[in-house]
């Protein structure tokens, strides 16, 4: 069994709206046992919010979202047949693995548009000192997720405008991936997921700006709407309908690679990302595509230069554990170009901070 090349599309149950955060001790009435999974901050921002008291056990997470985190919180719950995630992807991706430990249903609240870590059976597993180790892949996805628009306006903009660079990446990465299959290569949901993709690249493109001015606006317009409801969801399908060929490629290996950088730990995952579409498109001689991208970058605040991510030493020593990793075998990289190499990145990065 390969559990990486199944399809699997994301959540049993997706539900999102205007305050649907009402309605959610029915969704809770089904269980027995309900541990929460949380982090200071997220607790503190849902708490605002709900303006009612949840009466379960709460465990915090340690801020790596690491196997080790997780399996020590799985010890002190013991038993539950239901982990509630209230959270962003750290909170959200240590929660699914204590349930993985215990064999019990996820239930997430994101308190974030970030990612879509909320939705999808995947996660993105640290060291305890937060360094990226590796993608995991836990065998049930959420029971459900519950989406509240009018809740997520809070999102912080720099998280709202990370998540649209993490979701964007969705596009360029399959396309990189799947450019050399010949049409009768690609299964009916690859075909999907190739679909799904472009959907999504064409909707933030269109959509993003009006959302980010509606978020700073705090109104929950239908633009605002969409855009969350694609960060969230609608990413998640790319890889569920395409598995591997729908995954990380090389945009999230430079983000991988840059968290080696200690000056990068402040930086949102999906700004790195956004960064890295960029070093991916200049090694695959994309020039024109990132010359189209620059002013949606420019308008939506996405990172156009390793400046603007705290990264000022372009020697190649100093960039030589960001290549290293984003090149080696066991990255997504090679998904693009099976001859990558540390040199050919350090190429492409040269290229973009050179435009």
């Amino acid at each position: 069994m390969d559990i990486t090349t199944e399809v699997r599309p994301g959540a049993n149950r997706y539900v999102s709206g205007d305050n649907i955060l009402q309605s959610l001790p029915s969704y809770l009435a089904d269980f027995k046992k309900v541990s929460i999974v949380t982090g200071e901050k997220s607790s503190e921002a849902f708490r605002k919010f709900y303006h009612k008291e949840l009466h379960y056990p709460t465990f915090r997470y340690d801020g790596s979202s690491s196997h080790e985190n997780a399996v020590e919180i799985a010890k002190k719950i013991q038993q539950s047949d239901l982990i509630l995630a209230i959270g962003a992807g750290r909170v959200i991706d240590t929660a699914k693995m204590v349930a993985e430990e215990l064999n019990a249903e996820l239930i997430v609240i994101p308190t974030l548009i970030s990612n879509c870590a909320p939705f999808t059976p995947i996660v993105a597993v640290y060291h305890p000192n937060r360094t990226f180790k590796a993608i995991g892949y836990m065998k049930r996805a959420p029971f459900l997720t519950l989406v509240d628009w009018k809740f997520l306006l809070a999102t912080p903009k720099e998280y709202f405008v990370a998540g649209i660079g993490d979701t964007l990446a969705k596009w360029y990465e399959i396309e990189g991936i799947t450019r050399n299959l010949a049409e009768d290569e690609k299964s009916a949901y690859v075909r999907l997921g190739i679909a799904s993709a472009k959907a999504i690249q064409e909707l933030l493109l269109t959509d993003a700006i009006p959302a980010i001015q509606d978020l700073e606006n705090r109104q929950a317009s239908p633009a605002f709407s969409r855009v969350t409801d694609t960060i969230i969801g609608l990413a998640g399908e790319t890889g569920g309908f395409a598995a591997g060929f729908g995954r990380s490629a090389g945009a999230h290996a430079v983000h991988d690679g840059l968290s080696y950088l200690e000056n990068t730990h402040d930086q949102l995952h999906g700004k790195k990302v956004a960064y890295g579409i960029l070093v991916q498109l200049a090694h695959t001689n994309n020039l024109a595509e990132i010359e189209n991208l620059k002013p949606f970058y420019q308008a939506a605040g996405l990172p156009l230069k390793l400046a603007e991510l705290n990264v000022f030493d372009l020697s190649e020593e100093s960039l030589t554990p960001v290549v290293n990793h984003a090149a080696s075998l066991n990255e997504t990289f090679n998904m693009v170009d099976p001859t990558i190499t540390p040199q050919k990145i350090y190429q492409a990065i040269q290229k973009v901070e050179s435009l």
